[in-house]
């Protein structure tokens, strides 16, 4: 048998078909049989590279993909190893945007600290705009830190409900997103009870139904330092809110 290849210039050149030869000819893998045993490849989520995360990228702030080490997420869903100050208890608190609310916390009698930070999430040291890339799973939180001598765990849901719809899932008002979710995180067998019971009165004078997740406290992160007390500080508008025990006040929440 022989094989006739013709060239662009209509010449015919023949080769002899010899199994050596046509070994070592290139195989083409568009010819591999079909197995339907063998799984697809898998195809792992990317973030939008839209202009404005291509502008960060070129300063290396945009957001990162979310990490498949297991040792990271291990340390991301483990417990908040933080210790609030001697007699004092730690809460957690995610009622969508965290400025307003905690300038809300801040202004409770017996809450002798606030911060904002990310939580529940999967990617170790996360920074703002990772979070909001929607990829990471982590919640806008207040971590309140509070005197139980001068103020009840249940003072706190009361702020709590106050602040947000807890029928809208992943969403607060005009901010949508996985990181603005209503959750309470629980840190002793006595909060989580008195969490539950409170959702439970809630909902009794809700038409709709309650989303609020009820979880363990995870790995906080601290969020970066301007966001901290942002309200009060005045924001970007320079338009300081008062923090003062009791004060109350209308809480204007501003970018």
């Amino acid at each position: 048998m022989m094989l006739k290849i013709t060239t662009a210039t209509t010449s015919t050149t023949t080769i002899s078909s010899s199994p050596r030869l046509l070994s070592s000819l290139p195989k083409l893998s568009f010819l591999k049989p079909f197995n339907p045993h063998r799984a697809p490849p898998i195809r792992r989520p990317t973030i939008s590279t839209s202009p404005r995360m291509s502008w960060l990228n070129k300063f290396g702030l945009a957001a990162r993909s979310p990490t498949d080490s297991s040792s990271s997420s291990a340390v991301c869903q483990g417990p908040d190893d933080d210790s609030p100050a001697p007699g004092q208890q730690f809460a957690q608190i995610g009622a969508g945007c965290f400025w307003g609310v905690e300038l809300a916390f801040q202004r409770v009698p017996g809450v002798t600290k606030t911060e904002v930070g990310y939580t529940q999430g999967y990617l170790d040291n996360p920074t703002y705009e990772d979070v909001c890339s929607g990829t990471t799973g982590h919640s806008e939180v207040v971590r309140v830190q509070y005197d139980p001598n001068e103020c009840r765990f249940e003072t706190l849901l009361d702020v709590f409900w106050s602040r947000h719809d807890p029928t809208t899932p992943n969403r607060s008002g005009n901010d949508v997103g996985t990181q603005y979710r209503s959750g309470i995180y629980f840190y002793t067998p006595e909060q989580e009870k008195a969490a539950l019971e409170s959702k439970e009165r809630q909902q009794k004078l809700m038409s709709r139904k309650i989303v609020t997740e009820i979880l363990p406290a995870k790995k906080y992160y601290r969020a970066e330092e301007y966001h901290q007390q942002y309200l009060s500080k005045g924001g970007r508008l320079g338009s300081k809110q008062s923090a003062e025990k009791g004060c109350n006040d209308p809480i204007r929440c501003y970018g």
